[in-house]
């Protein structure tokens, strides 16, 4: 049983707009009472953040290392989706998550992955179906259906998109969808089948069609997608209806920040406190219906201490009463994970990733851009030599590979711009959604060994640059380290500035090369099976006459 102990400052009461000076009481990990008094403290004491929508397995690291970094932010619940752990193992993975997640006293709420294997143009690891789901749904720890990324499934009323809503709404569960660009009557028509949040809107135009039928939109800025100065001008008006998240977040950035960072530039930009705040604090806890105090007598004890309004410095975070986080250094101990994975294919050899040259006179290209997931489709004509077509690194059109990594198969090989890689190459096994190996680079023998690293370690994010390579395994799931998250952060860092050496201007390179194997987001994606159009959802060659 926990002493009780008081904590004394500014009270920030976001439901009464208010902020007085007083001492919060805590008793047995929650808040006993809250006395309005005069105190010397100058801190400022609030409910804790709330990351509305994230992928765990993003930053690479367990959930038990995930949550020694986020709490230090200010950062005391997530709503996670297992989407990632799902396509490679299943329900199997969902319950990794869950039951490595209680190592600490961190609030994980997961979701049951609606779209297991994302779609059927990839080669995923696992299925989820609707039984599957049925039977995650009686699990406490899983408080919605997670994002719905098939939306033209949705649109069409396909059954078993269908029966998986239907499912939610009869465990009282929220559904969360994933729509991007979808506007007027389409939005309307999404919608109505009882999907209620949105975090993919990259204009505000997109956004405020959703908010019109009833939808409530996430602000998301992660490692790669970035729509925080696109949404923010919704604030003042939709403030009930709006959330912050990250949705994907490498280990560097972890350590930097989390939904703190959204809240200084909120501010920074004039927003009102109490808006700000219940887009970061309130609104996840109560659509979700998450057990997450609110600084509200007899809630958990859970709340972070500020120095001040303008610097926002997280000084304390409690959870349940515990403090888990002072002056930017974590409480919670590490603690060891046990390790599961699926990955059963052999390395590759140069001549795989070849693509003859025939009668090409013109390529199809991914055009990639900084800081979005959406891509374009490119039309340029070939570098050829010796009867085969390769990377053009002049006009920075590089080869791009994805290569199956559940079954022996053959790489799919394509066209990317935009990477600006000017020697070597970087691969990685977190290729969305599927996780299975894709890999950029500018010359076959490059990606040959960038892709063979990843499969000797079974998981792994690499880099190739002449005669020096780095590797950052990745055992669990071929996606995430189970060793301490700060040691993690730092080797990642030391692979992303590598990528970056090699000519690389993205702000995120093994990100944004993760989200090019992202089917389910427009335009032109590579999967395992080949390059596919993410506006017609088909196939479409690379060459052509």
């Amino acid at each position: 049983m926990q002493a009780a102990y008081t904590v004394s400052g500014r009270i920030i009461d976001i439901h009464n707009k208010a902020i007085f000076e007083g001492t919060v009481q805590v008793a047995n990990g929650r808040i006993s009472k809250i006395v309005r008094e005069a105190t010397t403290a100058t801190n400022y004491i609030l409910p804790g953040f709330v990351d509305a929508h994230v992928h765990v397995e993003s930053s690479m690291l367990v959930p038990s290392e995930f949550a020694r970094l986020a709490v230090v932010h200010g950062n005391i619940a997530t709503i996670s989706d297992p989407h990632e752990i799902g396509n490679v193992l299943g329900v199997k993975g969902v319950e990794y998550m869950i039951e490595n997640g209680k190592k600490t006293p961190f609030k994980f709420y997961f979701g049951a992955p609606s779209c297991v294997p994302a779609t059927p143009f990839e080669t995923a690891g696992a299925e989820i179906t609707a039984a599957d789901i049925e039977e995650l749904f009686k699990r406490d720890e899983i408080v919605y259906l997670a994002e719905m990324m098939n939306w033209p499934g949705v649109l069409h009323r396909d059954p078993v998109v269908m029966e998986k809503i239907e499912l939610a709404k009869k465990y009282g569960k929220a559904v969360d969808g994933h729509a991007p660009g979808l506007m007027g009557e389409q939005a309307k028509l999404y919608a109505s089948a009882g999907i209620t949040t949105d975090h993919e809107c990259f204009t505000a135009e997109e956004a405020l069609d959703k908010l019109a039928v009833g939808m409530k939109i996430l602000i998301r800025e992660g490692s790669a997608a970035k729509n925080f100065e696109a949404l923010i001008p919704l604030l003042p008006e939709h403030y009930n209806n709006i959330m912050f998240c990250s949705d994907d977040k490498h280990p560097d950035n972890l350590v930097e920040g989390h939904i703190n960072l959204l809240v200084k530039r909120a501010l920074a930009k004039g927003n009102d406190l109490f808006h700000v705040l219940q887009a970061a604090c309130v609104n996840p806890v109560e659509h979700y219906n998450m057990k997450v105090g609110l600084l509200r007598e007899n809630d958990p004890a859970d709340f972070i201490v500020v120095d001040d309004l303008d610097n926002f410095n997280v000084l304390a975070t409690y959870i349940n009463g515990e403090k888990v986080a002072e002056n930017g250094k974590s409480n919670i101990a590490f603690t060891e994970s046990e390790t599961i994975n699926n990955f059963n294919t052999s390395s590759k050899t140069i001549d795989q990733f070849q693509v003859p040259a025939a009668n090409a006179h013109r390529i199809r290209v991914i055009e990639a851009f900084d800081g979005q997931l959406i891509t374009k489709e490119g039309i340029v004509t070939p570098k050829i030599e010796n009867g085969v077509i390769v990377s053009d690194v002049a006009n920075d059109v590089l080869k791009i590979t994805v290569v199956n990594r559940y079954e022996e198969a053959a790489p799919a090989v394509a066209f990317i711009k935009n990477i600006g890689l000017k020697s070597g190459a970087i691969a990685s096994s977190v290729g969305h959604d599927s996780h299975n190996i894709i890999a950029v680079g500018v010359d076959d023998e490059s990606i040959t060994r960038a892709v063979n690293l990843i499969i000797g370690a079974k998981g792994g994010v690499s880099a190739v640059d002449g005669e020096k390579e780095q590797l950052l395994p990745l055992p669990v799931a071929g996606i995430m380290s189970a060793e301490d998250g700060y040691k993690v952060a730092e080797a990642y860092s030391t692979i992303d500035r590598m990528s970056k050496e090699m000519g690389s201007n993205l702000a995120s390179p093994f990100m944004t090369l993760s989200f090019m194997a992202l089917l389910v987001i427009p335009s032109l994606k590579l999967s395992d099976k080949g390059l596919f159009n993410g506006d017609t959802f088909s196939f479409v060659p690379v060459t052509e006459a």
